[in-house]
């Protein structure tokens, strides 16, 4: 029912009924009182009648949509109070004369306002409104000087406040660049919540009129300045402009209203014989001509509107399914694409080479998705959903982009911005000074694709979440000898560092492994169907969910490493003067050219990094290095498997780095020394020499702390120069960026100034501070360079007078403008006799002339309106405006100067690349010595330096006294134990004890501590010693690996095949429970077999953690194996154990298992007759007691009567070619003498 502007019901205007005899007056008087009025309300009705209930026609308003004529009152038609007026919608009117816009003007259809209709009476009738079109550069694509008074309505429309509540308010950034901008479409009411009538309505209608836009082929009048009406009052508000109504469409015969009162056409009359009249036919709706009106975009799938996105296919043509289906590329007809508005071509010519990205379309002062992307955003983030042109829009502020970047990109999306490369000024110029008439004029701006963010390759220090580096790695492989051969190139995008690796693998894939436990790639670049399945599970199991995954076609995307070769080459990134630039290359570089997989690698990072937009500023750094994952000659090897293990970077409860040792050990205060802190914890130095240097210069800064507490003070708030000198170097840092690396230089020059009295010495210390690069000589020069204030506060670069004279000639020429505005306003103030005339901005409008009201001069008629307030007006004046533009265009100018002038000071400062980069990495290195430090100091006590054997013929030792763990509060209730492992003792510990009693802690406890110690870091204990550890192998817990396709068993036989392989006797082995994975036949046989294996032929120290208590009686008498047990109390009677956490010597005497069962609760019952069962199939011991009957018999244990069956053979080489050692036989010997 439709509803009058006061709310009450009106009838629907219907056409007039033809001539009745009598009248209402004649009907009335035939009834007498009341009972009259209410029997001649359902009467048949006269013209006149129908008249007084047909609402007055409005008029629309041209350009003021608010102003319309208010109905007439129905006061004398009340009816009684059970009844109600019918009243039916209206049919649609035709448009108006204010509606024959056409595009013929030459504006762009991006630029268009729907044409309005015009539908039943609604609570306000007025034209319809589209949010479409944002205005926030409405002269960027339709480019027509528009019409200042206009502009001018606009402008004081937009700053009235509406009643509607936001779904969430603006920050200051998001209104400011809303303000600025104008905006009274779609931007403006993108996060506003659906507008709904109220109370307050009338007023809120009033707002919403001052909202509204005037059509940009419309004349808009200067309009005065309203108080906001009452109720009353806006009901009765009329217009001064009154077009003709437009004409009332014909009413089909199906919807004819009827003129007869439909109350004495349904008399019920129960007396009344049936009808023997057949049903006539319900007459058919006619079906209306012509086209089908058109939905809107956003309520329409774009397949519903594109035939091309309804049946996808690739670049290539290839739909969704085939083999080679390429899910990033789009293909568009030519004749389609060229049917679709210049706007939607400009999009659709970057979106369909982009598909799997979210792209963010810059428009004014927003940043725009479409379609798809925009569907995505308002599902993820809940952003208002309306139309652009033809196509589904949802739109963010340009001061937001970070943030909403930031959000895409942690849900896993890819980010493609694509910018305006320039205003809609820029344009007009560019155009008037192309004098050929070659081509038409552009109807849009020009717009480019600026870049590409990825979760992997993030640049942006503001985006950037975490300190430690995020690589993007390309992987080759294939398989050589049957061996399987990696090519591995990766780079840290934020610091422009760049890896090469060239990897020949076992099959267990070992280095491979260690590589990406190390890295945790954050994206992946693989070549389709070229990775086998193995890795492809590494891959999986070693990084995290958020990890990118990309397949790149072979050889025109992955490329190969002749085409690698020649498009690096070809590009010049090193030197673009040299015709054979290969000399010009990076050292590491050139090496690489000649190894094929390596290279290939490297082909497909570079050309991935191209679509993002971003090689050449990465690639032209430099920096360039090999990467080995096991550095056997120089490092202490911590494989994959040993860095999950041993919880070294992150734990197994939750997968992050609480409890963890880098996070124990990482106290460092710049976030480039955290990144090389986490280097120095992958790769623990493996030379006693090195190590002692290292501990050298701990010992020093904890001896005098003026190097720690100067270091601290002044460089505790450095910024990550490190990333932003490659910013510099790629020519994309703000100002305000680049004066805080000037500021964090200067600092490291006065600080290592200050501790210049500690570079006399020979150590790691004096070594550091007096190889620093002299800063002072290249930070002179930018000591005057610029104002550092105005570029702090304004963002902007303003160098010295005299420095730069194209500069001082671009503001030379605005302070010129400038003064001639400063004449414009002094000759108005006189001619208008008041000082209160001034300069003011509205928008975009900037030096308007503001004369308030009460000034009595005369505005010369000549002066143009541009907006008004209650107590002042603006206006432009015909020299003023002249003025303005001009002002306009030196500005516009200026910026092209000021934006070649920061690429001048970049290139400047980039001449020093390698000082800075080389200043940063002392800073670094100190930093790390720092932290090493601070963490010795704060370790708790007792803690030691530990003791290096540097004999390489010495026999392995590893001695601690009362050892803790260090990740643990290990000062107050951790139980210390003794660590003797060689030397003069066994070299591996047969370990054994009761369930949770604090096996595998000692396990893990003694591979900390060695990592501690050949890192530079005090050992948690009182004494230590030991031979510098080549490797640390670990087999831990019992666990399967669904995804790998592994059982508990197999992971366990694979991971004790790589310690097998790789131990020596400089390693330090430790197994847990071994063998638990299959039947305890089979379980004991293997880890007999493996414990014999390493403790007679390997010679490795170690740890062998078991349940199986027969194999301390097979191993009872092997002089490289000591049995030790977790000592524990036990009370038999109530099934109760106490562990004391204490290593002593000894086995244990069971697993008391029941007893935990009953310490958790398990019930009573439920354990006796489990230990029933335990009595009668209890193998292992009577294994065990089958063994020690054997040795009171002097039987032999199997694997000394296994060796001797060996060299009884004759053979002095085994199975894989390995000659059996003196050390081997010299165990053998030991063995038969204690026997």
């Amino acid at each position: 029912m439709a509803r009058g502007i006061e709310g009450n019901e009106i009838a629907t205007p219907r056409p007039p009924p033809k001539e009745k005899t009598g009248s209402l007056s004649a009907m009335q008087s035939s009834k007498g009182g009341k009972q009259s009025s209410i029997a001649g309300f359902f009467q048949k009705r006269s013209a006149a009648q129908a008249d007084s209930v047909t609402p007055a026609k409005r008029p629309l308003g041209h350009g003021l949509p608010n102003t319309f004529k208010p109905a007439k009152s129905t006061a004398d038609l009340t009816p009684a109070p059970s009844s109600g007026a019918i009243a039916a919608s209206s049919p649609p009117a035709a448009p108006g004369p204010s509606q024959d816009s056409s595009t013929a003007d030459g504006r762009n259809k991006e630029n268009e306002t729907p044409g309005t209709t015009y539908s039943s009476p609604s609570r306000k009738a007025k034209k319809q409104v589209s949010y479409v079109e944002s205005d926030a550069e409405d002269d960027e694509d339709d480019v027509k000087p528009a019409s200042g008074n206009r502009r001018a309505l606009k402008r004081r429309r937009i700053s009235v406040k509406d009643d509607s509540e936001d779904e969430y308010g603006f920050d200051a950034a998001t209104q400011a660049a809303m303000e600025d901008d104008d905006v009274t479409g779609i931007h403006a009411t993108s996060v506003k919540s659906e507008l709904r009538p109220s109370a307050q309505s009338n007023a809120w209608e009033t707002d919403i009129a001052d909202f509204v836009i005037a059509d940009d082929d419309e004349d808009v009048h200067p309009a005065k300045g309203k108080k906001r009406p009452g109720k009353s009052a806006s009901t009765s508000r009329q217009s001064t402009i009154k077009p003709p109504s437009p004409p009332a469409l014909a009413v089909e015969e199906s919807e004819e209203i009827p003129t007869v009162s439909t109350a004495q056409q349904w008399n019920f009359d129960p007396d009344a014989p049936p009808s023997t009249e057949s049903r006539k036919p319900r007459p058919q709706k006619q079906i209306p001509s012509g086209p089908p009106k058109k939905g809107k975009a956003h309520q329409t799938e774009p397949a519903q509107r594109h035939a091309w996105l309804a049946n996808i296919l690739d670049a290539d043509r290839n739909p969704p399914g085939h083999p080679d289906f390429d899910p990033r590329t789009l293909y568009i007809p030519p004749i389609s694409l060229a049917a679709l508005s210049d706007f939607e071509q400009q999009y659709w010519g970057i979106k369909k080479n982009y598909m799997n990205t979210i792209v963010f379309f810059k428009k004014g002062k927003f940043y725009e998705l479409y379609e798809n992307d925009a569907t995505i955003g308002h599902q993820l983030f809940d952003f208002k959903l309306t139309d652009r042109v033809n196509m589904r829009m949802v739109g963010v502020p340009e001061a937001s982009l970070d943030h909403w970047a930031n959000q895409f990109v942690a849900k896993g999306y890819k980010i493609a911005r694509v910018d305006q490369m320039e205003s809609a000024l820029a344009k007009d110029m560019r155009e008037r000074e192309d004098t050929s008439n070659s081509k038409k004029p552009d109807k849009i701006i020009r717009r480019e694709l600026a870049s590409v963010l990825t979760s992997g390759t993030l640049v942006d220090g503001g985006m950037l979440q975490d300190d430690m580096a995020t690589y993007c790695a390309a992987i080759k492989e294939v398989e050589r000898d049957g061996r399987p051969c990696f090519g591995v190139a990766f780079v840290d995008t934020a610091t422009a560092q760049f890896h090469l690796a060239n990897i020949e693998d076992d099959a267990d894939m070992t280095r491979f492994e260690t590589f990406v436990a190390q890295t945790r790639p954050g994206e992946l670049l693989l070549e389709k169907s070229c990775i086998s399945a193995k890795a492809l599970r590494i891959l999986k199991n070693n990084t995290g969910p958020t990890t990118i995954w990309n397949y790149l076609k072979s050889d025109k995307e992955f490329l190969s490493a002749e085409k690698a070769r020649m498009k690096i080459d070809g590009e010049g990134y090193f030197d673009e003067a040299v015709e054979d630039s290969v000399d010009t290359w990076p050292t590491a570089l050139r090496e690489a050219k000649e190894k094929d997989l390596t290279f290939s690698a490297l082909g497909a990072l570079v050309w991935y990094l191209s679509t993002l937009k971003i090689e050449r500023d990465l690639i032209t750094c430099g920096n360039f290095a090999w990467y080995d994952p096991i550095r056997k000659a120089s490092s202490l090897v911590l494989d994959g498997q040993s860095l999950i293990n041993l919880e070294i970077f992150a734990n197994t409860f939750d997968g992050s780095t609480n409890g963890t040792l880098f996070t124990m050990l990482n106290r460092c205060i710049t976030p480039f020394g955290k990144r090389m802190l986490r280097q120095w914890v992958c790769h623990p130095l493996a030379d006693a020499r090195k190590i002692n240097q290292r501990f050298d210069a701990v010992d020093a800064l904890n001896a005098d702390g003026t190097v720690m507490d100067r270091f601290t003070d002044s460089l505790s708030r450095l910024p990550d120069l490190e990333r932003l000198i490659s910013r510099v170097h790629a020519g994309r840092c703000k100002p305000q960026d680049f004066v805080k690396v000037l500021d964090g230089f200067e600092q490291i020059e006065y600080t290592m100034s200050l501790l210049g009295s500690f570079g006399s010495g020979d150590g790691v210390l004096g070594q550091l501070i007096s190889s620093m690069p002299d800063l002072a000589g290249v930070l002179h020069q930018w000591n005057d360079a610029f104002d550092r204030v105005r570029a702090k506060e304004d963002g902007v670069f303003v160098p010295q007078p005299g420095v730069e004279e194209e500069y001082d000639e671009s503001q030379e020429r605005i302070d010129d403008v400038e003064k001639e505005l400063q004449k414009v306003l002094n000759k108005a103030r006189k001619d208008l006799g008041s000082s209160a005339v001034k300069f003011t901005d509205n928008g975009k409008e900037i030096y308007q002339l503001e004369v308030p009201i009460k000034v009595k001069g005369t505005i010369p008629k000549t002066w143009k309106q541009m907006s008004a307030t209650k107590a002042v007006k603006r206006w432009y004046s015909p020299e003023l405006e002249k003025l303005v533009q001009s002002l306009k265009e030196a500005q516009e100018m200026h910026a092209v100067v000021v934006k070649a002038l920061n690429g001048r000071f970049y290139a400047r400062f980039d001449e020093n690349y390698g000082t800075w980069l080389d200043s940063t990495k002392i800073v670094a290195q100190l930093d790390c010595l720092i932290a090493l430090a601070k963490a010795s100091s704060a370790i708790g006590s007792p803690a030691c330096r530990p003791e290096f054997v540097e004999d390489d013929d010495a026999r392995s030792v590893l001695d601690f006294k009362e050892l803790r763990h260090p990740c643990i509060e290990t000062t107050t209730n951790f139980i210390p134990n003794d660590i003797a492992l060689g030397g003069e003792d066994p070299s591996m510990t047969l370990l054994t004890g009761a369930n949770a009693a604090g096996k595998s802690t000692i396990l893990r406890m003694t591979c900390t501590a060695v990592i501690l110690a050949q890192i530079g870091c005090y050992v948690p204990c009182e004494s230590a010693r030991l031979t510098p550890v080549d490797r640390i192998m670990s087999r831990l817990g019992a666990h399967d690996n669904i995804f790998a396709g592994q059982s508990t068993f197999m992971v366990e036989l694979t991971e004790t095949k790589k310690i097998l392989s790789e131990a020596t006797p400089r390693s330090l082995v430790i197994l847990d429970e071994l063998g638990r994975g299959t039947s305890s036949y089979d379980g004991v046989a293997v880890a007999q077999a493996v414990l014999h294996h390493i403790a007679t032929h390997v010679g490795a120290l170690g740890y062998f953690a078991t349940h199986y208590h027969s194999l301390a009686a097979e191993f009872a008498s092997h002089p490289e194996i000591a049995p030790k047990r977790m000592a524990v109390r036990v009370e038999h009677d109530i099934r109760d154990v106490t562990f004391l956490y204490k290593l002593e010597d000894g086995v244990a005497e069971g697993s008391y298992g029941m007893h935990c069962a009953a310490m958790c609760g398990i019930p009573g019952k439920i354990i006796d007759r489990a230990e029933q069962a335990a009595q009668s199939w209890e193998h292992t011991g009577r294994m065990q007691e089958s063994v020690e009957k054997a040795r009171e018999n002097n039987r032999l244990p199997l694997g000394v009567l296994s060796d001797v069956a060996w060299m009884l053979s004759g053979s002095s080489v085994d199975e894989e070619g390995s000659a059996i050692s003196e050390r081997s036989l010299d165990v053998l010997r030991r063995a038969i003498a204690v026997l």
